[in-house]
């Protein structure tokens, strides 16, 4: 029998993981640069956590969760999104107590039953970042502008931000009562979708993709914002343009998840198609006090770095290489095998990337093989240099090469590999 991976699943194979990494690498570099410290959380967490956190009208809950009891007759849900159990854990922990504004973020594998298809995938890997503990409008704009710096920072152009604001508790109820008249009349010629979010929860309609022509003259959330929220919606507005992050105001933008209150946001880009959205997320203020902790307000987002992966291919951007091995050790014969293996681990404990001969293949193979490698140099051990105590270093991007002694190459190896 012959496996495949998954449906909606996928291999990161060895000359791809390089990219990868490059992007991991920028991310924590620019959360550590924001102050965001890294969290982990478990891969799998109780089921309630999920249907309260992130809210059973959403297409999670309802439709993408991967859901299994254990032995322990638990019903339990491998993680479809990271605020919820980032909530969790904070309250867990009593970090708020100790920290009264936490700054996190994380990057961990995600796990939705959802149709696979060009940067969805049913297990995706997720950059995500959450402030919690600051009603100020400039938490806002600190978990905006790290995500789209972060995206800038990995040489993606044709971004551009979606804004609006969802309102608040006071606020909100008139605006739900408007859309409600709103769509009545026109219930019959909705989706199956909206006419069940109708009921539970009628702003979500606007998240609707297939009737979203239907939605030109919806009312608008920004009409029924009260004092509050008309005051943080425009301070969000004027520090994102003063540190120029451009934007455009968007009535339908919901997002997918429940939770949020005021300020919903979106980076997309130029590069991705119909599917355009990097990231995006928003201000969730009541969603600590839902999972049990004290009520503190948050913000945060997440976005796909397979979309990353996706769009950095499809504007074709540079990306650093791969990096290659400082040197190859290339052997002939017993007694070379054994002086190639000790210079080998000599030379990576001085922190050289060395590749050795395992396969006994000849010595024009292993050439061959330093050339596909792109070693920047050759060791190579004969009858020759065994008998003269020297190792002949070949210099693959100069065409030089010299005998050195073994000992010298070992002790003076930066001179040779330049990794001062």
């Amino acid at each position: 029998m012959k496996f495949q991976a998954s449906k909606g699943t996928y291999d990161v194979m060895p000359d791809q993981v390089h990219l990868w990494q490059h992007i991991e690498s920028v991310i924590r570099e620019q959360s550590r640069i924001y102050g965001f410290k890294e969290i982990r959380t478990p891969v799998f967490e109780d089921t309630a956590l999920f249907v309260k956190g992130t809210g059973d009208t959403t297409d999670i809950v309802q439709k993408e969760m991967y859901t299994f009891t254990d032995k322990g007759q638990r019903s339990i849900t491998l993680r479809p999104e990271g605020t919820p159990p980032v909530l969790r854990a904070l309250i867990e922990h009593n970090t708020l107590k100790e920290q009264p504004c936490a700054k996190v973020f994380y990057l961990a594998p995600m796990f939705r039953y959802e149709r696979p298809q060009a940067g969805r995938m049913r297990q995706h890997t997720q950059f995500g970042a959450e402030v919690l503990g600051s009603h100020s409008p400039l938490a806002d704009v600190e978990a905006i502008s790290l995500l789209f710096f972060t995206l800038q920072k990995l040489g993606l152009g044709g971004l551009s931000l979606r804004l609006n604001s969802l309102g608040c508790a006071q606020c909100r109820p008139p605006y739900r009562q408007k859309l409600t008249d709103h769509f009545k009349p026109m219930l019959p010629e909705l989706c199956d979708n909206c006419q069940d979010r109708y009921n539970r929860n009628p702003l979500r309609i606007l998240d609707c993709k297939i009737d979203q022509a239907k939605f030109k003259d919806v009312p608008e959330m920004k009409d029924f914002l009260c004092g509050d929220c008309k005051t943080h919606f425009q301070a969000v507005q004027d520090r994102l343009k003063d540190i120029e992050i451009p934007f455009t105001l968007d009535k339908n933008l919901v997002r997918g998840l429940d939770y949020y209150t005021r300020t919903a946001f979106e980076v997309i880009s130029q590069h991705l198609g119909a599917q355009d959205a990097l990231g995006g997320g928003g201000r969730y203020d009541g969603l600590m006090e839902d999972l049990g902790g004290s009520p503190a307000p948050g913000v945060g987002f997440g976005s796909g770095l397979e979309r990353y992966v996706l769009a950095l291919k499809n504007q074709g951007v540079n990306l650093p290489p791969e990096k290659r091995p400082d040197v190859y050790i290339a052997t002939l014969g017993d007694e070379a095998v054994k002086k190639g293996s000790l210079l080998c681990s000599q030379l990576r404990q001085k922190g050289l990337a060395c590749e050795q001969e395992l396969l006994g293949r000849s010595l024009k193979a292993q050439m061959r093989e330093a050339g596909r490698l792109n070693a920047r140099y050759v060791a190579l051990i004969g009858e020759d240099e065994i008998r003269k105590g020297l190792v002949t270093l070949k210099d693959m991007d100069q065409h030089q090469q010299a005998e050195v002694a073994f000992d010298e190459l070992v002790v003076n190896v930066p001179k040779y590999c330049q990794c001062e």
